[in-house]
């Protein structure tokens, strides 16, 4: 015996109400008001002209609101049509206006202003109706007794019957007056068919309609028809798309009782059935019974199909639409999940069967979309992007880059445990590699998926780090680590002071940005050496809460006690800001920025220098090109200044102390420092007047001290 699935009737559609309406007899329209109200409908319809909006000249009549009512209009006892009611209510607008003396004096001179007050209203509203293919225009002339005319309140309805339209149509009203005093009202409705009213013995079109039901045995899903053997009806089957019209995809005239399978895969949230008699202007009744059943659902997220275009287009194929966001990951071969990336896609709902691009700049085969369910069965599609022209998963890694203020910049690496910052001590494969990959960034060796001002993407091959190992190697290797092993637990002091780096606290004058730029460079890779450096460009926030002196108290009290060195940058405006001082000018208050922390920091490095407590604790600085040797201050000569970057390294040497890497070591480091340095070196000596200002401060500029 099959067991009922989902049964419901095209006769009953989808709620179990069923409204008797009310029967009208001829074929006469009519017009009736409320009490107190007298009304007139005009002979034959009108044109539809509504006019521009003109300003009220008193007290008018207007329209506030609309409201249908479905009637019968009948011919004969079995002959009716459906007939829309309408129903305008009505309100009075506008005030009196004051005569001119009356403004003046106060009060009217005499009574005669007083008579309009007390007069009655009358309005010509306008009604509109729009139902394909009818169109219709009628005009109801109403009068309010004075009585009832008091501004801004309702006086009551005029109700016209009626409009002829066809089942389940939708139909338009419109209601004005003439002449128009405000914007026109509106309303829109759908009218049912023949479902859910009592109208099946009256209107001839709803007589003939078949009844159907839908039931399951086990996976095996039936339409049964139930008409008798000489009616002919037509019956179809499609799919309720959003987007685009209906299209239906089965189709059949029938005749008689029906049992018609339906394939299970086939039934999918938006599979929805028509059925009609095969008469002249009958109604086609439509319903979708499968919208909310959970093997519907499943059904839709099997059917449907994730493609992706070239060059960088992607289009979700799907009979209906889905409740699903998009999602661009990146794929690791054999690293589990697709991790998500930014920038995100749009997380509004997919537009199924419509193509869709990518923000990326190039492809990569690692790069794939998820499809996802916003519901909680959790169904995911994923594709990666353009596997076939580029070929199967590479082991790149992925560099995240997030910009900031400032021109700051950070990276980190994509990895299965989340996003790890480059040059940090976590025990990854990206940790591991963060200097090398960032000379890779550096040196064009990565591939730029994405960028934009907040941040970029970028993909660099692994494939020179990974080598193949004979057994006996991977020996010999472990052998070597032990050894390493046994060494640091022998040493490791130094290898623990070796690590962490010594500590470097640098100094400047802030001429200009691009000097600013040149000072980040170097304090960038100095941190790649390792040192431990502090710079005033990478503690803004802390300046602004503590100040810059508060600021360079505490920042050189740690550096001295932790055995590091502060490092003096000269340039022309830090040569200056030392003359001012040692002449006992002093700089004025606010004569330097908020950040400052140069001109902060004089008033205790110099009593270090006047009192010989600077060597060991300070060095000294300068940039080749930008400043001559003998500008710097002869005071400051009592410690080493080095010019960069032709005295690299002896100035590293001078930072790391005696516990730095042997000479060779040393060279290599010098190197990759002098190369961070050079474009921003460049860049200040192209800027017009800074290359002549670091000329002008000369041996004669230096003797002043």
């Amino acid at each position: 015996m099959p067991m009922p699935w989902f049964l419901l009737s095209l006769a009953l559609g989808r709620s179990p109400v069923v409204l008797s309406l009310e029967r009208l007899e001829g074929l006469q329209d009519a017009a009736r008001c409320s009490p107190g109200l007298s009304c007139h409908l005009w002979d034959g319809d009108v044109v539809c002209l509504p006019g521009s909006i003109v300003s009220a000249p008193g007290p008018v009549l207007v329209p506030t609101s609309l409201q249908t009512e479905l009637v019968r209009r009948c011919y004969q006892e079995t002959d009716c049509d459906l007939c829309v009611r309408v129903a305008v209510h009505l309100a009075v607008h506008g005030h009196w206006e004051k005569p001119e003396d009356e403004e003046k004096l106060g009060r009217a001179a005499d009574p005669e202003p007083e008579e309009p007050r007390n007069a009655s209203l009358q309005a010509q509203v306008v009604l509109s109706f729009q139902a394909y293919p009818t169109a219709r225009c009628v005009l109801l002339e109403v009068q309010v007794p004075a009585a009832l005319v008091q501004p801004g309140q309702s006086v009551g309805s005029v109700v016209f019957d009626c409009f002829e339209a066809a089942l389940g149509t939708e139909v338009q009203i419109w209601s004005y007056t003439q002449p128009r005093y405000q914007k026109e009202l509106n309303l829109t409705r759908q009218l049912p068919d023949c479902r859910g009213l009592e109208v099946q013995d009256s209107i001839q079109s709803c007589r003939a309609l078949p009844w159907l039901s839908v039931t399951a045995d086990g996976d095996n899903v039936h339409l049964v028809l139930d008409v008798s053997e000489e009616q002919s009806f037509g019956l179809s089957l499609y799919w309720n798309q959003v987007q685009g019209p209906v299209k239906p995809w089965w189709h059949r005239n029938l005749t008689g009782p029906q049992t018609i399978p339906l394939n299970q895969t086939d039934i999918v949230p938006c599979l929805c059935i028509q059925a009609w008699p095969l008469e002249p202007d009958s109604v086609r009744t439509s319903i979708c019974p499968f919208t909310e059943d959970p093997r519907a659902h499943r059904n839709l997220w099997r059917a449907a199909r994730l493609q992706l275009l070239p060059p960088r287009g992607w289009r979700l194929d799907a009979p209906c639409s889905l409740h699903a966001q998009a999602t661009l990951c990146w794929q690791a071969p054999g690293r589990g999940p697709c991790q998500p990336l930014v920038p995100p896609l749009p997380r509004e709902n997919v537009t199924v069967n419509m193509a869709l691009e990518f923000p990326l700049l190039k492809g990569h085969p690692n790069l794939c979309v998820q499809v996802s369910s916003w519901e909680k069965m959790q169904l995911q599609l994923q594709e990666c992007l353009w596997a076939d022209s580029l070929g199967p998963l590479k082991d790149d890694m992925l560099l995240v880059e997030a910009r900031g203020p400032q021109d700051n910049r950070s990276f980190c690496a994509l990895e299965p445990s989340g996003c790890t910052p480059l040059l940090s001590r976590a025990s990854t494969r990206a940790a591991r590699l963060g200097e090398q990959l960032l000379q890779d960034l550096h040196s064009g060796q990565c591939l730029q998926l994405w960028d934009d001002d907040l941040g970029a993407l970028w993909a660099c091959p692994m494939d020179k780090y990974i080598h193949q190992r004979w057994v006996l190697v991977w020996l010999a290797c472990l052998l070597f680590a032990a050894a390493l092993f046994l060494l640091f637990l022998l040493k490791k002091d130094h290898v623990k002071a070796a690590a962490t780096g010594r500590a470097a606290l640098l100094l400047y004058s802030a001429d200009d940005a691009g000097f600013e730029r040149l000072v980040g460079a170097l304090a960038s890779a100095l941190c790649q050496v390792p040192l431990r450096v502090a710079v005033d460009l990478w503690s803004r926030r802390e300046l602004s809460a503590q100040g810059p002196l508060a600021w360079f108290h505490a920042q050189r009290r740690r550096t001295v006690q932790e055995g590091g060195l502060v490092v003096l940058i000269f340039s022309p405006g830090a040569v200056a800001l030392c003359h001012e001082w040692l002449q006992d000018a002093g700089p004025a208050p606010g004569a330097h920025g908020p950040h400052d922390a140069f001109a902060a920091s004089l008033s205790c490095v110099l009593p270090d220098f006047l009192q010989g407590r600077a060597p060991g604790r300070y060095v000294g600085a300068y940039f080749d090109g930008l400043l001559h040797a003998d500008a710097v201050p002869a005071l400051f000569r009592a410690v080493p200044v080095f010019s960069l970057p032709s005295q690299l390294p002896a100035f590293l040497g001078s930072l790391q102390g005696p516990r730095g890497p042997r000479p060779g070591r040393l060279g290599e480091r010098a190197e990759q420092v002098a190369r961070a340095l050079q474009p921003a070196l460049d860049s200040c000596l192209r800027t017009p007047g800074t290359a002549g200002m670091g000329r002008g401060m000369g041996p004669e500029a230096g003797d002043r001290t």
